[in-house]
């Protein structure tokens, strides 16, 4: 039990750093935490020591844990790390995937309707890349590339008011989808590394305007 109430803990905090309701410096207090989810102080800190070994949180030695700041000079890291592996993922998919899969894609991009927000469009971006890992069926690439999202998240939304809209990156995964169910393992790969830099240049034109606005020096 505690292995699952760990893991809903995990999910939970680490959606609310992703989301800025935890913000870069913000103190992480295990106790509001416990009140806040309604999960005991074991899981919770297990949750704690593996958000700190995915960089999310950082502990101070004699002075508590705090919310990892966002170094957008490593976008470089973050960038080249993705890059590599989501093409992979999209290789191992074409290899191993099920027809479920692949309907399971079309279902999410079926909602991206007209009338679909913004963070509806980063959940069916999201929703389409969890779906490649799971078809790549490697639980060690799966955990790496949902960490490397996850930051990738985070950065999106710190810069939310500077990033242009999302449909784009919906629109990338039909494509991406069509080359996954032809099992074109290149066209898949190198559709998924333009995707990752198409993402990576938006956020790096983000982080511009809001260095170019009057309230960018806050």
């Amino acid at each position: 039990m505690s292995g699952s109430l760990s893991e809903r803990a995990y999910d939970e905090i680490r959606r609310m750093i992703v989301r800025l309701e935890l913000a870069p410096g913000d103190v992480i207090d295990d106790d509001a935490l416990q009140v806040r989810l309604g999960i005991s102080r074991t899981p919770i800190r297990e949750a704690l020591q593996r958000l700190v070994r995915d960089q999310f949180v950082t502990v101070m030695p004699r002075r508590g844990m705090y919310v990892s700041g966002i170094d957008v000079t490593e976008l470089t890291l973050l960038y080249e790390t993705r890059a590599m592996l989501e093409p992979f993922a999209a290789r191992l998919a074409c290899a191993r995937a099920k027809p479920d899969h692949w309907e399971q894609m079309a279902d999410a991009l079926a909602e991206a309707q007209p009338s679909a927000t913004t963070d509806d469009l980063m959940t069916i971006d999201r929703r389409c890349h969890e779906i490649v890992w799971q078809a790549a069926d490697n639980r060690f690439l799966t955990g790496t590339l949902d960490m490397l999202y996850a930051q990738s998240d985070r950065l999106w939304h710190m810069y939310l008011a500077y990033v242009d809209d999302m449909a784009h990156a919906v629109s990338d995964h039909v494509e991406i989808l069509a080359a996954l169910q032809d099992a074109d393992a290149d066209r898949a790969a190198a559709l998924s590394e333009s995707h990752i830099r198409s993402f990576d240049e938006q956020i790096r034109d983000a982080v511009r305007r809001q260095l170019e606005s009057p309230l960018g020096e806050r």
